[in-house]
Formats: C-alpha cells, structure tokens, sequence
C-alpha cells in the first residue's frame, strides 16, 4: 500500500492540477515557457507540420508570449509577419543567410552597421555572395549599381554613428523596378518614428535591445516582412539553424515596449535640443543630427519622419585626442558603453573614416555617439558640457 501511495505522489509531482481561472483577469502578458509541446493524441502528432507558420510544434519554434510579440510588432510596422531572432545582427544576418544564394550580389551602405559590413565580406564572400557597398546618398543613383544578379538592396537610416539620411523611397523604387528585394534597419527610428514598409521596404529589421526593451537588460531581434511568402522563406532557414528566443526575453520586450513611445518622445525632444545648442559651441567640429538644417539627408528627414529618437553623434575638433580618454573617464552622469536606447544615457567614441570605402568621411576630429537617457537634462548638459571644456583646455 505504501508503494502504491509513492507512486501516486511521484505522478503528482509531475502533474500539477489545474488551477482555477475564473475571475483573474491580469493587464501582463504571460510568460509561456516550452521546450516539448504535446499533442491531443498520435495522429496530430504525425500531422504537426500541417499546422503551418502560425501553429505551435515546439517550443523552440514559438510560444503565445513569442507570438503576442511578433504580432504587436507586426501591427506597429504594417506588415504581414515577424520572426523574433536573439539580436538585431541575428535578424540582419539571417535575412541575408536565408535570401541570397551562392552567385548572387547585396548592395549595402557605406553608414551600414560595422558587423553588416564584416559579414558580407568575411562569411558571405568567400561562400560566393558578392556585395558592393553604395554611397548612402545616391538616391535614384543606385540602379546604376545593381546587376543582374542582385538580389538585395540593404538600407539603414539613418547611418550607424555618421547619422545620414537616405531617400528611403527613391532606393526602394530603383530596386524594385529592377526586381530586387528591400530590407532596412530602422533601429534608431523604430515603427514610431519611421515605418520603411508602408514606403514599399520588404523588410525591416530592428535591434529590440534597444528602445523595444528600452532598459539594457536583454538581447533581441525582429524582421518584419510585408509578404507571407518571405515570411516561411525567412522562418525554414531560422528553424534548420535551430534559433530560437527566450520567452523571458520576449516578457521584457513586452513590457519595455508599453513605455517606449513615452521614452522615445523624450529623448527624443532632449537630444534635438542639445544637439542645436552644441552647434558652434567651442570643442565641436559637428554635430551629425538629421533634424540640423545643413545635415545630409535633411529634407527626406522632414518628409518621411516623424521626428529623432535619442541618438546622435559630435564630431570634435582635432587635436583633442590625447584628453579624450581622460575627459571620457571623468564623465559624471553619462556613461562609457556600447548599444544604446535604455534609461542611462550613454557615450560612445566611434572610428569611421577608416572603414569607410564608398565615400570619404568628410571629418578629421574624433567622433562621440551619444544616447540620451532619462536623467535630468540639466544635469546631462552639464556633464557634456564639463567633458567639451576639459577636452578644449590646453
């Protein structure tokens, strides 16, 4: 009897019972953990591919706290599905791993993400993917460079540090006149801000690190596709590689997002303001903001925008380079790191002149990226303007 009784209790410890939902109504999105996902009885087992894209066959593949993601995603940018990869690079990579084939050519911009870069020209070229990298700037310009066997047109706008603006619009015309695919990296902008799909993008990919998660504490990424079709090209390649995210993840992702058009309103309205008060100001070379009059790719910024998120780059004035270090170190209130769109605001000393190859970068001081956080502004101006004079002394 006894036996019988422990054998009972081993078949409780892995059943739990069911717990009663009546009148438990909650504004949180669950957190639906899974690996194994089972089966009413064999037969639907055996016909578990049937259930298509939007069917749950394994964890892996999705659960409904991944999938309320996508879908919110989806709705935000106006597209037809998304798949959630573990970072913004993961999507960028997996839209061309999926897409472009031994033979065939991708065009990306000379502001393209530096990872970008290093990924079409140490993986994808010696497996016999070509690329050409394109002056962000050449508009209408870009049929001229795309060949027969382009098959990919990337776009990010604006640049990765250099902040350009690109005609979204006239790139994503010339390449579909030519039958070529559009993606973009709309990171900066998010779907609040600028929605590449509804110009006719393809594709959008963004990092959810950054404002989606909107508190550095995880790692996430989208790609958004205007085309079902797209959508199962782009979700067999993502599941014979075995990727797949956290559902924790994706519940950050869920409540960072509820507050992000608040955060990005913000940072938004205090970097714009800064970045004009720090024109002409001693120390500054530049400053690289599309909301500038005199900033490359100023008026498809007026026109296809709805306004800035927090980043933005100074350009400083040669010969500060030795304090820079030091300048950077005693910095009270920003902090010294990569990423950006989270609560702290954030510094960033970037190099592009020396992997720029399409177009001269037309700057010879150092380049700082900043990120504007949630702190007071005041005390975030004073401390940028603490570090502008210790690098303008001596």
């Amino acid at each position: 009897m006894a036996n019988e009784d422990s054998r009972h209790d081993a078949t409780l410890c892995v059943h739990p019972p069911a717990a009663s939902m009546e009148g438990y109504a909650s504004l949180a999105v669950p957190t639906y953990r899974a690996s194994t996902i089972v089966y009413p009885d064999g037969e639907a087992f055996l016909r578990r591919a049937r259930r298509g894209a939007d069917g749950y066959t394994y964890g892996l593949h999705g659960t409904p706290t991944t999938r309320t993601l996508e879908e919110q995603l989806t709705r935000l940018h106006g597209g037809a599905r998304t798949l959630i990869v573990p970072s913004g690079q993961a999507a960028i990579s997996l839209v061309m791993l999926a897409l472009l084939k031994p033979g065939e050519h991708v065009l990306i911009p000379d502001n393209a993400y530096p990872p970008v870069r290093s990924f079409c020209a140490d993986y994808l070229e010696p497996r016999g993917v070509a690329h050409t990298v394109y002056d962000p700037m050449i508009g209408a310009g870009i049929d001229g460079l795309i060949e027969a066997r382009t098959r990919l047109l990337w776009i990010e706008a604006p640049g990765s540090g250099s902040m350009e603006v690109p005609d979204v619009p006239a790139l994503i015309a010339a390449a579909r006149a030519r039958g070529v695919l559009t993606g973009c990296d709309n990171t900066w902008a998010t779907a609040l801000l600028f929605k590449p799909l509804a110009h006719g993008a393809d594709i959008v990919c963004e990092a959810l690190t950054k404002y989606v998660g909107g508190h550095s504490d995880l790692l996430l990424g989208s790609i958004t596709v205007a085309d079902i079709a797209l959508h199962r090209e782009l979700r067999a390649t993502l599941g014979v590689l075995g990727i797949g995210v956290s559902p924790e993840d994706c519940a950050l992702a869920l409540r960072g997002i509820q507050t992000m058009a608040v955060r990005l309103a913000h940072v938004g309205r205090v970097a714009e303001d800064f970045a004009r008060r720090l024109v002409d100001r001693p120390g500054v070379a530049a400053v690289l903001h599309p909301a500038l009059p005199d900033h490359p790719g100023q008026a498809a910024y007026s026109r296809d925008f709805k306004g800035g998120s927090g980043v933005f780059s100074l350009v400083l004035e040669a010969g500060c380079e030795a304090r820079l270090g030091e300048g950077l170190g005693a910095l009270k209130v920003f902090a010294i790191g990569a990423s950006w769109g989270g609560t702290h605001s954030l510094m960033a000393p970037q190099e592009i002149a020396a992997i720029r190859s399409a177009t001269a970068w037309p700057h010879a001081g150092p380049l700082l990226r900043l990120s504007i956080g949630l702190e007071d502004p005041a005390e975030l101006w004073d401390d940028l303007a603490a570090l502008l004079e210790r690098l303008s002394a001596g």
